[in-house]
C-alpha cells in the first residue's frame, strides 16, 4: 500500500511529499524527480497512510533509496557547482549586468544547472542564457528570489543568536506587519525589529495572538484608572509581569494589574448628563419627532418648574390687590 513520505532538498526547512511502497524511515537518503529533474532527498519523518489526507492531486512516487553511486554523485556535484557558481559570476560582470548571484545547484543527473539571483529591477538575460549555455553544455535556469529567499538560502544569525528561522525550521513564509510588533508593545525600530533580510523579523508573528490574549484583561493605553483613591493615566503596559504603568500627575510607576480599577467612577452628576446629551444626540429622529422630543436637560428644567409652580412655598411674593390698569389700556389688548 502506498504510503506518504515528507522529503527535504540541500538541508531547506520546507518539504515536500511523495507516495512510496518501500518502507523508508526518517533519515534515509531518497532519489526522487521534481519538476527540476532527479534530485537527492532526505526523508524526515516518519511516513503516513495515504487514507489519513484527503489528497486532491497525485504525489509522484520515490523513485529508489539512493545507493552509495548516487551519493558520490551527489558530493561531485556540489564541487561543480562552487566552480560553476564562480564562472557565472565572472560572465555576469563582463557582461555588464546588474544582477547579485546567490547560489548555483546541479541536478543529481547533472543535466540541469540552476543559477539563483537577486536584482533590483527586471534583468534581460537572453544573451548571458547563451553564454552560459555554451560554457557548462547543459540546460541553464536562472530564478530570480527576493530578499527573504535569499536570506533563506544563505542562512545565517539573527539578533537572537540563534540560525535564521526561515533557514532552520520555517517551511513557509508567513505575512508579518507592523500593527504586530505595535501589538507587542515593541519599540518601533526598524533596525531592531528587521532581519538579516532587510525585512520585518518573522519571529513577530510568534507571540502576537499570546500578546492579543493577554492584553484583554488590562486597561486600555491612554484610559484612566482608579488607584489609591485616584484618577490615574494609564501610560504603558507590561503584559508577562502583571504590571501597569501609571501617571499620577507627572510622577511615573508601575502597580501591579490587581491593585487597579479598569474604570474610574464618575465623582458628579456632571458625568451622567453629559452621557445622557451624547445618547439623545445619537438618536435618530425626522423632524416630527425633533417636535415631540424633548431634550433630557430642558425635560428636567421643566419638572422643576412645575414642581416650584404646585408648592406655594416657592411662589413670589405679590399685593393682594390687584393692579389698576388705565381704561383703554388693558392687557388682553381689547377696548
Amino acid at each position: 500500500m502506498d504510503r506518504l513520505a515528507a522529503i527535504r532538498f540541500n538541508n531547506s526547512a520546507k518539504s515536500y511529499y511523495f507516495s512510496t511502497t518501500l518502507d523508508l524511515i526518517k533519515g534515509d537518503k531518497v532519489v526522487v524527480e521534481t519538476i527540476r529533474g532527479l534530485e537527492l532527498g532526505e526523508v524526515i519523518a516518519d511516513l503516513k497512510d495515504m487514507s489519513e489526507f484527503n489528497l486532491n492531486t497525485e504525489l509522484k512516487e520515490v523513485k529508489r533509496r539512493a545507493n552509495r553511486a548516487d551519493l558520490e554523485v551527489y558530493e561531485i556535484n556540489k564541487i561543480k557547482a562552487e566552480k560553476s557558481f564562480q564562472i557565472c559570476k565572472e560572465i555576469v560582470s563582463e557582461s555588464g549586468l546588474d544582477m547579485r548571484m546567490i547560489s548555483c545547484e546541479y541536478t543529481l543527473d547533472a543535466s540541469k544547472v540552476i543559477f539563483m539571483y537577486t536584482a533590483d529591477e527586471r534583468v534581460d538575460f537572453r544573451e548571458l542564457l547563451k553564454k552560459l549555455a555554451a560554457v557548462f553544455k547543459c540546460r541553464i535556469e536562472l530564478r530570480q528570489i527576493g530578499p527573504r529567499d535569499k536570506a533563506k538560502v544563505i542562512g545565517g544569525l539573527g539578533t537572537c543568536g540563534l540560525p535564521l528561522c526561515c533557514n532552520s525550521f520555517l517551511g513557509e513564509f508567513d505575512g508579518v506587519s507592523i500593527n504586530m510588533a505595535k501589538n507587542q508593545l515593541l519599540a518601533i525600530n526598524i533596525d531592531k525589529i528587521s532581519g538579516a533580510c532587510g525585512r520585518l523579523l518573522c519571529c513577530l508573528k510568534y507571540e502576537d495572538e499570546a500578546y492579543t490574549e493577554l492584553k484583554k484583561k488590562f486597561p486600555k493605553i491612554g484610559s484612566r484608572v482608579n488607584y489609591d483613591g485616584k484618577s490615574v493615566k494609564v501610560v504603558g503596559l507590561n503584559v508577562i509581569s502583571d504590571l501597569v504603568k501609571i501617571d499620577d500627575n507627572g510622577n511615573i510607576s508601575f502597580i501591579g494589574l490587581d491593585e487597579i480599577e479598569k474604570e474610574a467612577k464618575p465623582h458628579n452628576n456632571e458625568n451622567r448628563h453629559k452621557k445622557e446629551e451624547r445618547e439623545f444626540n445619537k438618536k435618530p429622529r425626522n423632524k416630527d419627532a425633533l417636535k415631540r422630543t424633548e431634550h433630557p436637560l430642558e425635560s428636567q428644567s421643566k419638572k422643576t418648574a412645575s414642581t416650584t409652580k404646585q408648592n406655594p412655598s416657592h411662589r413670589p411674593h405679590h399685593n393682594n390687590h390687584k393692579k389698576h390698569h388705565p381704561k383703554g389700556n388693558n392687557t388682553n389688548g381689547r377696548n
